[in-house]
């Protein structure tokens, strides 16, 4: 179902996602790969059974021919060894986790990560006797003063939840490794199509292929791309835990994969009009978006990644009642969790979970998903949230 990744290798990325690593002659011609439904598969013999492993397809758990398209795609984007499918973003976090803790292990997470990261680490992990410690964003190098003998995995993301925070992912990931950690980082808002995590010496990319690759809010899957010294743990504890991705969900992502690109232009550009439009306003206490030159961590940004989605956050002055008369206001902008979808959306961010980058003490930052609709229309709309403020007094 693949070809050679080095004819696709040199291609712009737009290219890369309209074409990738399938190939259309493998199947006569057609230029989408079928949807595989699949459970059972046949050998032709007890000898060919027994050497199974040795197969690329032995049962529909393992993957499909259909999955292998998207695993590879991804491999390529993310300049992997190898991807695996999972049915959402959590699990793409959670299994990784699993997969490289153990009880008495102590794991350092950054405290700016997204909520159900940590709720997955006070919960389960805890409960299997790991030790978890949260780490400023900022902590850089510094992070070896944190690690302890048994620390098996530092976890990182970037930008931070929230609030956006940057990081310098190669001195942590150099450190991390220098003290036997795994490293794995939640890629989600940049996509590697404005970074890969792997160039900058983490060891397993995470993504909820729910946002920006699936793109239209109808579909929610996760991914792990790993480098080669992890791959192979990554896999056997997937298949141990007995997840993979649905195919037909795995076409809606194929599908999306191929105008990512181009969304992502639109996001970016629209984002970055309304951030800046923000930022000159006198009801808006501050804006954190990291393209922005006065984003406080602009100069990490900028040496890091190549470019900015839609989704950044603006604080409001006062509590959570103006966020709420605000919020309630909108009429194209939709109140609900997820992004990366066709449409914004709107969400009052909950720090209380925090235990270093907690925000400024006082205001309310609103997470603003910014879709594909006119800008025009969404500035219009978050006026009306802005005069359901001035109501307020």
């Amino acid at each position: 179902m693949t070809t050679d990744r080095s004819k696709t290798r040199q291609t712009g990325p737009n290219t890369l996602l309209a074409h990738g690593p399938y190939d259309p002659r493998s199947m006569h011609g057609f230029v989408n790969p079928p949807v595989v439904h699949a459970s059972t598969v046949l050998f032709e013999s007890t000898d060919a059974m027994k050497k199974r492993k040795s197969l690329p397809y032995t049962y529909g758990l393992r993957g499909t021919p259909t999955t292998k398209v998207l695993e590879d795609a991804l491999s390529e984007l993310e300049g992997a060894h190898d991807t695996i499918l999972v049915p959402s973003g959590l699990a793409a976090i959670s299994i990784p986790l699993l997969a490289f803790l153990g009880a008495g292990d102590h794991c350092l997470i950054v405290d700016s990560v997204y909520s159900p990261t940590r709720q997955f680490a006070h919960g389960t992990l805890e409960r299997m006797g790991v030790t978890v410690e949260y780490f400023d964003p900022h902590v850089g190098a510094g992070i070896a003063d944190l690690m302890k003998p048994n620390t098996k995995v530092v976890f990182l993301e970037a930008p931070g939840s929230n609030t956006f925070e940057m990081m310098d992912v190669r001195a942590v990931c150099d450190a991390a490794h220098a003290g036997g950690a795994v490293t794995m980082l939640d890629n989600t808002w940049a996509t590697p199509l404005f970074f890969r995590p792997l160039d900058h010496g983490v060891d397993l990319s995470i993504h909820a292929l729910t946002k920006y690759p699936g793109g239209h809010s109808d579909v929610m899957m996760g991914s792990v791309s790993a480098n080669e010294a992890t791959f192979g743990q990554l896999r056997e504890t997937q298949l141990q835990i007995g997840v993979n991705a649905a195919p037909d969900d795995t076409y809606l992502v194929l599908r999306g994969l191929k105008t990512m690109g181009v969304r992502l232009e639109r996001h970016q550009a629209s984002a970055l009009e309304l951030a800046s439009w923000l930022e000159a306003r006198d009801d808006v206490a501050e804006v954190r978006h990291p393209a922005l030159a006065s984003f406080f961590d602009h100069e990490l940004y900028a040496r890091q990644f190549s470019g900015s989605s839609g989704l950044f956050s603006f604080l409001l002055s006062g509590g959570f009642e103006r966020a709420a008369a605000f919020l309630d206001a909108l009429e194209i902008i939709g109140l609900g969790y997820s992004w990366g979808g066709h449409e914004s959306l709107a969400v009052a961010a909950d720090l209380s979970d925090r235990t270093i980058a907690k925000g400024p003490a006082d205001g309310t930052f609103i997470r603003l998903q910014v879709g594909l609709e006119d800008v025009a229309d969404l500035k219009a709309d978050l006026e009306r949230g802005f005069a359901a403020l001035s109501q307020l007094g």
